[in-house]
């Protein structure tokens, strides 16, 4: 499923799921009018996400779904809250 990316703004914050726990912020919609994301990962940095792993976008939230992303993305998500 596609999503319209003038729907996603920077600073909308990501989740893995709805209801689940945010990992990052949008940095940068579409550059250079690619089809992704530029987000920042907390205590990963920055790192692109293609459009076609936006599963949902609402009320300033981007819903992704992981599985469609590298395997170092990934862990990079699964790790974003371990300096809590």
């Amino acid at each position: 499923m596609r999503h319209d990316r003038r729907l996603i703004g920077v600073g909308f914050q990501l989740f893995s799921s709805e209801g689940g726990e945010e990992f990052g912020a949008v940095r940068e919609v579409c550059p250079g009018d690619r089809p992704e994301l530029i987000v920042n990962i907390e205590n990963a940095g920055d790192h692109r996400i293609p459009l076609e792993a936006v599963v949902a976008v609402r009320h300033g939230s981007v819903i992704v779904d992981v599985s469609r992303l590298p395997i170092e993305l990934r862990s990079a998500i699964q790790h974003a809250h371990d300096a809590e």
